[in-house]
């Protein structure tokens, strides 16, 4: 029998050697059986797991588990997500190659992965850093280009002018770069895009066929491809000499067009340009929009600015000349540079009229004949039209309909599917990513790096100057040949999105070596069947992996068409925050750690100081566990503390699985006390008489109601972790039915009997949450049998059927009696049994008995005056 203390560390060591002995979670494909396929976002290897990370492989592994005692073939991988900036940044604060950086950080993260008992197949570990890995993605991506689904443009960036460097947008703090504090200028330079909007309306509708998606996830997905229908209308130029004929400017509102009293454009549009030339106070305008940001939130906050260009276009309805101005919050990325501008029901049209005195036309009245007060804002709803020739009086969608069959007829204007989605830039002008697999020819032809040649590797071993990329300053390395002739490799590297949005496929083919995928593993294990992940990749990392998988379907390598069945989204994990303030009102961050703190009778902190210096401090409250706020709890320390199986235990009770969690340090030790509860309850239970067989044949009426307990709980628990992924109230259920076992006699055969079944059952109930202590007692209980090959427990029907009824007797609403019957008894049995009771009778007494109510086997409601 194992040693009667419950060690953690001792068993969670042995435990998992055994796991790692046997290969436990090593997974294969086997046609004949249903497989399981859960996967959690994987992490970038920061150098250390935070909560986070905790919480999130946690909920994979119990789904994973318990997916296992289903008995279903489960896959349970894991990698790194491992290019990206903050290697860079590392590397040159620690001056060490971001390679050896990464590779460090790997190990040591997935020793902490291990300590968890996180059942990943090893065997199919990937790290995108790795050439084995992103010589795929290159091949994949001259296969794109080949398709015509991959081209190059030049697009604004973020230029750093003293560094000669591009900078991510998080590398632009309050409009300066992040090292030289330059003025940030927006350049156009060439960048590489793939054709996502070829794919816009199938990755719209295919929304639907995810019923296991939060609504909340597919709304966001939604409005980021923005499917919009309006109507292309085309204007005139009234000038001659224009660069262009016409300006085209596309509308959702085509039912406020005469209400245009400005065209504005972008500072790169040709018209800006071309007025520019005899204008320098437009061409100064022009020149300021450089350090104009992109970001479209910025642009909704930003001031409005603009320049009167002196060119003129006509409304193809009213035949008026209407000015063009350029407009700082127009970006020539978007449609064709030019927008109608409709100030009277446009708020940002309005806005901009207000600052340059420019006229409102107002051509929509309120449906209700509500005045309209346009000194005050614009009026943007939808209305019926005045003001609009023989459109009077129609509403939006006649107005639509009308206006826009009319332009078409005229030439001048057609209807229009519009996606607010952008085509997908790829490039970054980063070292530390997968290099893009193209040569630029001396004739400035663009073509594929050949497959033979793939991959093109990153070289690791580089000294990083914090200024230019290592491959952009070495000559050798960009030079190549095609075909005979002089090439150069192109040295921007892909977006770490790309490595992001296909890994899921790759891990069903980790091993293989000659192909992108194996088409029979892929097929087999693909789409994943549970994803788990955070809210802040609802929209950019999901769209862009629904994007790849169906890139990856078309070229034959996958049958289906989206990635992830059934999505859930952890919440964040919050914990206990405390600073200082100085006397110019400075904060500092304390460690909750490193504070005491005292409490009231709610729980809420009242007084808080170092533990050291004993100075006071300010409780900051609540908040996400940051560096920011230097509230972070590492979670070896914790592991250390109480074991695994603690911190699992802890991060599933304590809050469902989408909600925020709370760190709160005595709810981790219940959880650690729970689990000795649990110990020594199965260990008691060893020390009585041993069990042969069980036979619940002859059993009494406490011991048939303790049995239906614990088949109510499995019943409950396989519910909770299956259907509804409610793992908090799982868990409270078994709390609930250890208090039960605890109060249970332990006399007779049948006695141990029931409370043997009890404690496997609670053994195997645990296993997916906290899998060390449970494979530990399932040895100790006698088995031979790994509990990690045991099926999962299933409800007794016949346990579940109660022989008697509790019911409460109630006169006049008030409780006067409780009453066991048989569970076939008769309500008039019941209304009998209930009137008999002697403290029934004494309020009734004397009174006219009204009516009697009886809900079944729960009540009787007596209504007596």
């Amino acid at each position: 029998m194992a040693e009667k203390q419950y060690n953690p560390k001792q068993i969670e060591q042995s435990v998992q050697q055994n796991w790692e002995a046997n290969q436990t979670f090593k997974a294969s494909t086997q046609p004949e059986k249903e497989k399981f396929y859960c996967l959690s976002m994987f992490p970038y290897p920061s150098g250390r797991l935070h909560m986070g990370h905790v919480r999130n492989y946690t909920i994979g592994d119990v789904i994973s588990r318990f997916q296992r005692m289903q008995g279903k073939n489960v896959l349970q991988p894991m990698g790194w997500d491992a290019f990206g900036l903050p290697a860079e940044n590392a590397a040159i604060n620690n001056n060490s190659a971001p390679a050896k950086w990464t590779y460090a950080n790997i190990e040591y993260m997935k020793g902490q992965l291990k300590s968890l008992g996180f059942g990943y197949d090893w065997d199919r570990e990937v790290a995108t850093c790795k050439a084995e890995y992103y010589r795929w993605e290159q091949w994949f991506f001259t296969r794109l280009f080949e398709k015509g689904l991959v081209y190059k443009k030049n697009s604004t960036v973020n230029w750093d002018p003293i560094d000669q460097t591009v900078l991510a947008n998080e590398q632009v703090i309050d409009g300066r770069g992040w090292r030289s504090g330059a003025l940030v200028e927006q350049k156009e330079i060439p960048q590489w895009f793939i054709k996502i909007t070829d794919y816009a309306e199938e990755l719209l509708s295919d929304l639907e066929q995810l019923p296991e998606w939060p609504d909340q996830v597919k709304a966001m997905q939604a409005n980021w491809i923005g499917r919009s229908e309006g109507v292309e209308i085309t204007f005139d130029m009234v000038e001659q000499d224009a660069p262009v004929n016409s300006v085209t400017v596309y509308t959702t509102r085509p039912d406020t067009v005469f209400g245009v009293t400005y065209l504005a454009v972008a500072a790169q549009h040709p018209l800006a340009e071309f007025a520019a030339r005899t204008n320098p106070e437009l061409a100064a305008f022009i020149d300021s929009c450089k350090n104009t940001k992109v970001a479209e939130a910025e642009l909704a906050t930003m001031e409005k600015q603009g320049f009167a260009t002196g060119l003129s276009v006509i409304h193809p309805l009213t035949k008026q000349a209407i000015p063009v101005w350029v407009a700082n919050f127009v970006l020539m990325e978007y449609g064709s540079g030019a927008v109608m501008s409709v100030p009277a029901h446009d708020q940002r049209d309005w806005e901009f009229a207000q600052q340059y005195t420019l006229p409102l036309k107002q051509v929509i009245t309120a449906a209700d004949d509500q005045d309209v007060d346009l000194t005050q804002a614009a009026f943007t709803e939808k209305g019926q039209l005045i003001n609009s020739d023989s459109f009077n009086g129609l509403d939006f969608s006649a107005a639509f309909d009308k206006i826009a069959a009319e332009l078409e007829a005229m030439g001048h204007g057609k209807r229009k599917i519009n996606y607010r989605l952008r085509d997908w830039g790829v490039s970054r002008q980063r070292y530390w990513g997968a290099p893009i697999p193209m040569l630029n020819l001396d004739n400035g032809e663009s073509v594929p790096v050949p497959a033979d040649q793939l991959p093109v590797v990153l070289p690791e071993d580089v000294v990083m100057d914090g200024v230019t990329s290592p491959i952009k300053a070495d000559p050798e390395w960009s030079t190549a040949t095609y075909n005979g002739q002089p090439a150069y490799r192109e040295t921007d590297t892909f977006d770490t999105f790309m490595e992001s949005s296909w890994y899921y496929a790759r891990y069903t083919s980790a091993l293989e070596k000659e192909a992108m995928l194996n088409p029979q593993e892929a097929n087999y294990w693909l789409p994943v069947d549970q994803y788990i992940g955070g809210i802040e990749h609802a929209i950019l990392h999901l769209l862009y992996a629904r994007f790849f998988h169906k890139l990856l379907r078309d070229e034959g390598l996958v049958q289906s068409d989206e990635p992830f069945k059934k999505l859930l989204c952890q919440g964040m994990v919050l914990a206990d925050s405390f600073y200082s303030e100085d006397e110019n009102g400075k904060k500092t961050w304390h460690a909750p750690t490193d504070v005491a703190t005292e409490k009231d009778d709610k729980g809420r902190i009242v007084k808080a100081w170092l533990i050291k210096t004993k100075e006071p401090v300010i409780p900051g409250g609540m908040t996400k566990m940051s560096k920011s706020k230097n509230n972070g709890i590492d979670p070896q320390q914790v592991i250390d503390q109480y074991g695994a199986d603690t911190v699992r235990l802890f991060t599933m009770f304590a809050a469902p699985p989408e909600q925020t969690l709370e760190w709160v340090d005595s709810g981790v030790e219940g959880a650690n006390r729970f689990l000795r509860r649990v110990w020594k309850l199965v260990h008691d239970h060893l020390e009585v008489e041993a069990v042969d067989q069980l036979d619940f044949s002859n059993l009494n009426n406490g011991q048939k109601s303790l049995r239906r307990e614990v088949h109510k709980t499995i019943e409950k628990v396989t519910d909770d972790l299956g259907r509804r992924q409610t793992f908090n109230t799982a868990i409270a259920a078994i709390m609930e039915l250890l208090n039960h076992l605890q109060k249970a006699p332990a006399d007779s055969p049948e006695d141990h009997m029931v409370m043997r079944e009890a404690v496997e059952s609670i053994v195997l109930l645990l296993n997916p949450i906290t899998p060390h202590i449970c494979h530990q007692l399932w040895l100790d209980l006698g088995h031979a049998t790994p509990i990690e090959q045991v099926d999962w427990p299933k409800a007794d029907a016949s346990a579940l059927v109660e022989d008697e009824k509790l019911i409460i007797v109630q006169v006049n609403g008030k409780l006067r009696a409780k009453i066991t019957v048989s569970a076939q008894a008769s309500e008039d049995d019941v209304k009998a049994t209930a009137m008999e009771q002697p403290n029934v009778t004494q309020f009734t007494e004397g009174k006219t008995v009204r009516k009697v109510i009886v809900v079944p086997g729960k009540l009787v409601n007596i209504v007596a005056n």
